[in-house]
């Protein structure tokens, strides 16, 4: 037990022991089923970790944690109308994974603190103190399902899948061995995550909200777990230079999204769209 407890804190501490990294904004359009990219602009140009992009469903916000000089992280709002950086939070912790709760009056977020505890809290919106959601699990990563229910990626050996209910403080383990990328699946009453069947076979899975139900959607790019989905069922990811998507209604094969500055642009990981589907958050190798 004790070597297990010491375990996940050395991967908890590892999964934000990050490099220095950059968020560039891209316009999105689709034409002709087609789509593309244009307009890059690097909103962070700020030397360190940069990371973890998330839009508000509303405003013209992007939420993101990025490490202060001491090294620790805190949520950050770049408005990519106005061009102006904020802070959320600016605290003595570290905040990760920001996302808007679905009554748009927090965000949500990994709070690690210094004696090893790993909470998922909360902030309201407009600043304030945060409150906790769940203390009793070692969360690196999390989607809302709707008002109470979350989907989880838990640590652990393996890290584990779970559906959670903020009424009940009840968990329910879905799959093992998952990646980080959660998202809900637009026009569906469904989530996505990414099942690491083995070490070459990496598939997206659809969750169903009511049923429960797990089904295959499409095998991932080789050994990439980042995703994101436009609002007509399109899923974009990265091989890490270039940026791909699919159609899995129509599609089997991953299509290469045109996108200017590509050989500048290396080491893409995380990706985020805003709900028009209009912006693209990309997350590059600083």
């Amino acid at each position: 037990m004790k070597f297990l407890l010491s375990l996940v804190v050395l991967v908890s501490s590892g999964l934000y022991a990050q490099t220095g990294s950059e968020i560039f904004l891209f316009d999105l359009q689709s034409k002709k089923a087609k789509l593309t990219l244009s307009n890059p602009k690097n909103i962070t140009n700020h030397t360190g970790y940069d990371n973890q992009p998330s839009f508000h469903s509303e405003k013209p916000l992007i939420y993101y944690s990025s490490f202060n000089d001491d090294g620790r992280s805190d949520i950050k709002i770049f408005n990519y109308k106005t061009g102006e950086t904020t802070n959320l939070t600016n605290t003595s912790e570290r905040e990760y994974s920001p996302t808007l709760t679905p009554d748009k009056q927090f965000i949500s977020c990994i709070i690690q603190r210094d004696n090893n505890a790993q909470d998922l809290g909360k902030y309201p919106v407009e600043g304030g103190q945060p409150s906790v959601i769940i203390d009793n699990l070692i969360v690196g990563y999390h989607a809302w399902i709707d008002d109470t229910r979350l989907l989880l990626f838990v640590l652990g050996e393996p890290q584990t899948l779970r559906l959670y209910d903020t009424k009940t403080k009840s968990d329910k383990i879905l799959a093992e061995k998952i990646g980080r990328s959660l998202h809900a699946i637009p026009g569906q009453n469904a989530m996505s995550f990414v099942h690491k069947v083995s070490d070459s076979e990496w598939i997206i899975k659809r969750f169903d909200k009511t049923t429960g139900a797990i089904t295959d959607i499409a095998t991932t790019l080789p050994g990439r777990e980042d995703l994101c989905w436009t609002p007509d069922g399109k899923i974009i990811m990265s091989d890490g230079s270039k940026i791909y998507s699919l159609d899995p209604a129509k599609e089997k094969k991953w299509l290469e999204i045109p996108m200017p500055l590509n050989e500048k642009i290396k080491g893409i990981t995380r990706l985020a769209i805003n709900k028009k589907g209009t912006q693209l958050a990309v997350v590059v190798a600083e």
